[in-house]
């Protein structure tokens, strides 16, 4: 398992070689992963792992931002191509299968399922459009698509993300403590991966980080 230590000292050897945006989003990834490994709490150490994954993969793209979801999914997409040691496809094919079905068979963690509760207008086929997501991501597991099902995985979480973040949830509840420590168990691995895919990819463009520091 990949740790805030091993990533750190990395990172501490090659960042001089770190083009300014690269080197700051791979920096505050590394400062709230070392804070998720401190949290002693699922709901604490979850928002601090997202928000590692988030200073990782946002762009500053002003007036040309895309929808988060459609970001988010090309950046799992990149990172699946780039992964030369197969550490992502390692975790979602060996390790974490099981708890990516779980996940992806929880209604509570798709938002269509939220909207319809909310009585959002257009959400009364919520239970159509969840049976489609679940057919689409069984066939990205079948045909072992790594990008698409990873893309399909934070999906979920990151509904799981706007409960905790949006107070739509209690703290320690006994609700969604089974999403939430399979969101752990799989994020707690998939983050520093994707720090790693980054330093290996560290000449590549990936555009300015967000809130540059001038």
């Amino acid at each position: 398992m990949l740790t805030h230590a091993h990533l750190k000292e990395r990172q501490r050897a090659e960042r001089d070689r770190h083009a300014e945006g690269i080197a700051l989003r791979i920096h505050r990834a590394l400062s709230w992963l070392k804070r998720s490994e401190q949290c002693d709490d699922e709901d604490g150490r979850f928002i601090f792992l997202w928000i590692a994954f988030n200073a990782a993969y946002a762009n500053d793209l002003g007036e040309m931002r895309m929808a988060e979801s459609r970001l988010l999914g090309e950046f799992l997409q990149r990172l699946s191509q780039l992964d030369c040691h197969d550490h992502l496809y390692e975790l979602v094919w060996r390790r974490y299968t099981g708890a990516i079905r779980v996940l992806l068979d929880n209604r509570y963690v798709f938002q269509p399922y939220w909207d319809h509760q909310n009585g959002l207008a257009g959400s009364e086929d919520w239970e159509a459009r969840f049976a489609a997501a679940r057919k689409a991501a069984h066939a990205s597991l079948a045909h072992h698509d790594t990008g698409t099902v990873l893309s399909i995985v934070f999906q979920r979480l990151y509904t799981l993300r706007n409960q905790l973040i949006h107070g739509g949830a209690t703290w320690g509840s006994s609700v969604n403590r089974e999403q939430l420590r399979d969101a752990n168990h799989i994020m707690g691995d998939v983050v520093p991966v994707i720090i790693e895919i980054l330093l290996d990819n560290a000449h590549r463009h990936w555009g300015d980080a967000c809130y540059p520091v001038r």
